[in-house]
């Protein structure tokens, strides 16, 4: 699988592991806490696997930006969060930001 799979891993299983944190109750309900504890597990273990090939600042950037907004557009689908232009325009602005990120790459 390539760095960019492996990538895509760790950002679904850190955005997964995230949406439960609200279930947890503060960690007193058993199952969507042992959803957030492997939930982050696979998503470091699939980090470091990504890091093997792509840069730390690339691969972090593209992990953060796109958690953080993914796990916002959970929380307006599932947990019925109020979404309005601030909020997407943040979201865009997230998701610009690794853009740039990228394409700053490997320059010196």
């Amino acid at each position: 699988m390539s760095a960019f799979g492996f990538l895509l891993i760790a950002i679904a299983s850190e955005v997964f592991a995230s949406s439960m944190l609200k279930q947890t109750a503060g960690f007193k309900r058993l199952l969507p806490t042992f959803g957030v504890v492997i939930g982050y597990g696979l998503a470091f273990y699939f980090l470091s696997l990504t890091l093997q090939t792509l840069q730390i600042g690339t691969a972090y950037a593209i992990w953060a930006g796109l958690g953080t907004a993914l796990t916002a557009v959970v929380g307006v689908i599932f947990y019925k969060e109020y979404f309005n232009v601030k909020k997407f325009v943040g979201i865009v602005l997230i998701i610009g930001g690794v853009v740039i990120l990228n394409l700053a790459g490997g320059s010196h």
